[in-house]
């Protein structure tokens, strides 16, 4: 549990980060992905988890 939640901190350092170097490119990220249908939305969603999902299986097997 405790590597969890230090992974949900990590997430949420580096995506604020983001917000806070690059706002207007953020802004811009986030009206393409409202535009995106939610088909197209849902598949990128399960290729990055299933990224995360093999990076975590990689570093800590």
């Amino acid at each position: 549990m405790t590597d969890f939640l230090a992974a949900l901190g990590l997430a949420l350092a580096i995506e604020g980060v983001a917000y806070a170097l690059f706002p207007d490119a953020m802004k811009r990220m986030m009206a393409q992905v409202l535009s995106l249908p939610s088909q197209q939305l849902r598949a990128a969603g399960l290729v990055a988890a299933a990224l995360g999902v093999v990076f975590v299986w990689l570093v800590r097997g």
